[in-house]
């Protein structure tokens, strides 16, 4: 083991000792370029001064920078702009000492000046090329690659396309050659990145894949929108050809770009939206040094809200939640992403308010994500989801105001919109609550409302992915069932950015963008599995529910909608309908006696006629392994 530690100490005492060589070969040919070859005796006791001022300047200078502290076969630009800044002050250092030496007639005082400035150009040129020549021959001596090489095309010759060019050209595991690249920037259009040439424009993928005799394709813009994924990926499935892609740029928020990431395209990357990322100075402002809680943090929305949280260097991030292994496999996340970050692990049930109440000391910003939400289960388990999603919302607010807590912010649903199910109108109950706190107290607590996000746990697209699995059929409800979707990391994304702006009573809406038809949702998933719906995977259709809704509500009609700084987010400030501070309290405290006693119909009767717009009881209860 001490010998494997001490081989980056040797390596930098040989570049110390290269250095100390160059050094004096920088000075003598300094004098050399400067001079005659008949004037060089003359000024000879100059120079053997100036190569002991140099090595007692220069070698300490290059230290206090750091050039013995670097694995120069992975030298960048960044290492260019430190060896250049290196090498002039220590050349400054030498020059005002020459100098200081020449007036005081400690050297000759006919000493040419310009020797000093040859002196800089040849150190920057030696010192600079000898660790560049570093790299070029770690890279020229890389493994030998096996096999036959398979040719790659990457879509998107930006800084990500450059970026996996770069390391498919490495002795890659992925056995990669890359043969060009295709990007609708018309500037680029015949210009070379690493030798790779730019042969055409996205639309012309089909005629590129024949003509370069492509084997695979590499998606690299992680900011392009799904249309253009679709785009690419539909071209590949026509003609068999496999393809890849970088995870969308919400997905590499806090984490690192890197060709090691790429991945099989996924139904995420086909319904992803065009980035677009304002004021994110504001999200830093609310979370950077702030002890931050996520309630819920083992859930899908709770852990990628603690993944992009923990970006924002928080001086505390705590993630609680009811299931431990969930709240582990998050903590062994983080832990490995941010080894710096200060993480709590806490265990507690929302429910449980003296739990809440301890846990809560000292907490700055609360997100509130915990809720059960698999809406035929609460049609069928009344009593769970008031006492989870009302009474545990009522308890985390309560201990945020009298922990002083600063910031809390629910995380709702679009089923909250004239709810037809428990699951809805319990989560509108959970809005008042918040809504009610932020009155009474003034501080900034406020809602942010959206729809189905892809891939979370109890989502169509895991139930879809198993029906595909086991053969088919596929079962949807109606053909032109609509869903409002969002990939997990945009959403959350936007509660971060709704959740800067919180002043107090807010409530915020997501755009979802269009409605997706299940039915299209489902033809991809089966398209993406390598098959055809209607050949390989049969779709049946099992008629639309009682009470259920072919499109979603997003939005009230009777409520006023106004801009906010980011062009997806929607606020509102006005809630009409809500009960008075005193009534709702009213209405929680009979909710919560209602659950004690197990009066599951009884409950139903009273959300009817306190929530806004509900219509549960007219909702028969659904099929229970339902899932929208």
């Amino acid at each position: 083991m001490d010998a494997i530690k001490a081989r980056p100490h040797l390596r930098n005492r040989y570049v110390l000792f290269g250095d100390a060589a160059l050094i004096l070969v920088s000075a003598m040919g300094s004098f050399a370029l400067r001079l005659d070859a008949g004037q060089l005796p003359f000024y000879f006791p100059a120079l053997l001064i100036m190569c002991g001022v140099a090595l007692l300047i220069k070698l300490p200078t290059y230290y206090f920078f750091g050039l013995y502290r670097r694995i120069w076969i992975y030298a960048s630009t960044h290492e260019l702009r430190l060896i250049t800044a290196a090498v002039t002050t220590a050349s400054v250092l030498t020059s005002g000492v020459m100098l200081m030496l020449i007036y005081a007639r400690l050297v000759l005082p006919g000493m040419p000046r310009s020797a000093l400035g040859i002196d800089w150009l040849l150190s920057l040129v030696l010192i600079g090329g000898s660790r560049f020549a570093l790299r070029i021959l770690a890279e020229g001596t890389g493994s030998p690659r096996s096999g036959r090489m398979h040719r790659a095309l990457v879509v998107g010759a930006g800084d990500a396309g450059a970026l996996v060019v770069r390391e498919l050209q490495k002795s890659s595991p992925l056995n990669l050659l890359p043969v060009g690249f295709l990007d609708d920037d018309p500037a680029k259009q015949k210009q070379e990145i690493y030798g790779v040439p730019v042969i055409g424009f996205l639309k012309d993928i089909p005629d590129v894949l024949e003509d370069q005799h492509v084997d695979e394709v590499i998606f690299a813009i992680p900011s392009a929108p799904g249309r253009v994924v679709r785009l690419v990926n539909d071209a590949c499935r026509a003609r068999g050809i496999p393809s890849r892609t970088m995870p969308g740029i919400y997905e590499l928020i806090g984490g690192k770009v890197s060709v090691s990431r790429l991945r099989e395209v996924d139904i995420t990357d086909l319904l992803r939206r065009e980035p677009r990322r304002v004021h994110e100075e504001r999200i830093g402002g609310v979370l950077t040094g702030r002890r931050v809680l996520v309630t819920g943090a083992g859930g899908s929305i709770g852990r990628e809200l603690s993944r992009q949280i923990a970006r924002w260097n928080p001086s505390e991030l705590i993630i609680l939640g009811h299931g431990e292994n969930s709240i582990f496999e998050t903590l062994l996340e983080l832990k490995e992403d941010y080894p710096a970050l200060h993480l709590t692990p806490t265990i507690a049930d929302v429910k449980d308010f003296e739990r809440l109440q301890a846990v809560f000391t000292d907490v700055q910003v609360v997100f509130h994500a915990a809720a059960h939400k698999h809406v035929p289960l609460m049609q069928a388990n009344v009593e769970e989801a008031v006492l989870n999603n009302v009474i545990g919302t009522r308890n985390v607010v309560e201990a945020a105001i009298r922990c002083n807590v600063e910031r809390v912010v629910l995380i709702s649903t679009d089923k909250a919109v004239h709810p037809a199910n428990v699951y809805g109108a319990t989560k509108r109950l959970a809005e008042m609550i918040v809504l009610d706190a932020a009155r009474r107290t003034g501080r900034a607590f406020s809602i942010v409302r959206f729809g189905n996000v892809l891939g979370s746990r109890g989502s169509v697209i895991p139930l879809f992915k198993k029906q595909i699995a086991s053969g088919g059929p596929v079962l949807i409800t109606h053909p032109d069932m609509e869903r409002y979707f969002m990939t997990i990391p945009e959403a959350v994304h936007l509660v971060l950015q709704a959740a800067s702006m919180g002043q107090g009573g807010e409530a915020f809406l997501l755009d979802m963008g269009q409605q997706v038809r299940i039915l299209d949702l489902a033809e991809d998933l089966i398209r993406l599995s390598g098959l055809e719906p209607g050949r390989d995977i049969e779709i049946e259709f099992t008629g639309i529910r009682p009470g259920e809704k072919l499109r979603e509500e997003l939005w009230e009609p009777d409520k006023t909608y106004e801009k906010t700084p980011h062009p997806d987010i929607l606020r509102s400030r006005q809630d009409e309908q809500a009960p008075a501070a005193g009534d709702l309290q009213t209405i929680i405290t009979r909710l919560e006696a209602l659950t004690i006693s197990g009066r599951a119909d009884e409950i139903i009767s009273l959300l009817d006629q306190v929530v806004p717009g509900a219509a549960i009881r007219a909702t028969p209860s659904p099929d229970i392994t339902s899932i929208l």
